[in-house]
């Protein structure tokens, strides 16, 4: 699962690609090309877990992010850059909203709702394009040989393209399950979740008018926006203890890192949530798919789990936190067993009990 950061020219994204990954970006030689990179969830519930078992050993959970190369008309005209896009499972797309004269913006002004705008246009030109040209071919088949496939697929992708000529992502279509399978294998941009950060100096940490701005159209689109500084962010990754950086946050106003926001947000893109082991040995964060059954979640940490699940020791990690430690939890018999068809909830603990 990846999150794929896109943005036009000069956005900062690259800056927050390398605080997120912790990588150095050398320049590349001939066609630019994807990053890959992976950045650890930031959850305060992660580290309360460390603190009360204090194991010899922690491991977060990560996530995957892939750096896109940058919106610019050479790109585009060459389509390269939509295949990158298509690649990914959710897009995070940077926008500048810090004023700088001695960064260039390439329409001349720091404009972030037109810069946006253009972005979600060049996505949604795309899609439609593909559609049009996916049309002709289905419809120039069908003229030699009638296909009830086809004849589905083609009254699907007449119902697409309304859709996108309505200025509409594709995300916002509602389709069956069979309509889904037909174009399962099509490089559909607009499918995809969007996360917006916009980029803003030190300054505009504390301002909101930029999120005010775009709200409706996130609410209308289903997009998330947040805030985030690159800069800042980068700064505080340099600092060398996790004093500093709160004492740093603290001189800023600020009560986390906005990583942990945008990992967040990353995690509601994917339809993921977090659940954890506990334990002396370890103590590690895992990912799985919202609405995921117990043995699935038993599969992530091991396939032997999966195959011989029997039952699934559940704590709640509120309520473990309330009692302080597993004997009050049990004590107060919040410590459950349960079976096959019990729903992971974000934040469970789990300890898996297994037969192979």
């Amino acid at each position: 699962m990846k999150i794929g950061i896109i943005g036009l020219p000069q956005t900062g994204k690259k800056t927050l690609f390398q605080t997120l990954t912790g990588t150095q970006i050398r320049e590349q030689s001939g066609a630019p090309k994807p990053l890959p990179g992976s950045a650890p969830i930031i959850d305060l519930r992660f580290d309360e877990l460390v603190k009360l078992y204090q194991p010899k050993s922690k491991v977060r959970a990560k996530i995957e992010l892939m750096l896109l190369p940058k919106l610019e008309q050479e790109n585009i005209t060459k389509g390269d850059i939509f295949k990158d896009i298509a690649d990914v499972d959710a897009i995070c797309q940077v926008i500048r909203v810090f004023e700088d004269e001695s960064v260039y913006h390439a329409e001349g002004s720091v404009n972030a709702v037109r810069d946006m705008e253009t972005v979600c246009s060049e996505l949604l030109m795309h899609d439609q394009i593909f559609v049009e040209k996916r049309i002709e071919r289905i419809e120039a088949a069908i003229k030699k040989k009638k296909d009830e496939k086809q004849e589905k697929e083609l009254v699907l992708l007449r119902a697409m393209l309304d859709h996108l000529e309505g200025e509409k992502p594709l995300r916002l279509m509602e389709m069956t399950p069979d309509e889904e399978l037909l174009i399962k294998s099509y490089p559909f941009i607009t499918r995809k979740e969007m996360i917006l950060a916009f980029n803003v100096a030190e300054e505009g940490l504390g301002n909101t008018d930029i999120l005010e701005r775009v709200a409706e159209k996130c609410r209308v689109e289903k997009m998330e926006a947040m805030v985030v500084s690159a800069q800042v962010e980068s700064e505080i990754a340099l600092l060398d203890s996790e004093e500093e950086k709160k004492d740093f946050l603290g001189d800023l106003g600020i009560a986390e890192p906005a990583l942990g926001a945008l990992t967040r947000l990353c995690l509601k893109a994917l339809g993921l949530i977090s659940f954890f082991t506990v334990g002396e040995d370890e103590v590690r964060q895992w990912l799985v798919r919202r609405e995921s059954p117990a043995p699935v979640a038993a599969g992530v940490i091991h396939s032997d789990l999966q195959r011989g699940f029997i039952r699934a020791e559940v704590m709640k990690y509120d309520e473990l936190m309330e009692h302080g430690n597993e004997a009050g939890l049990k004590k107060a018999g919040r410590m459950n067993l349960e079976g096959k068809e019990y729903t992971v909830c974000d934040g469970d603990i789990l300890n898996i009990r297994f037969k192979v």
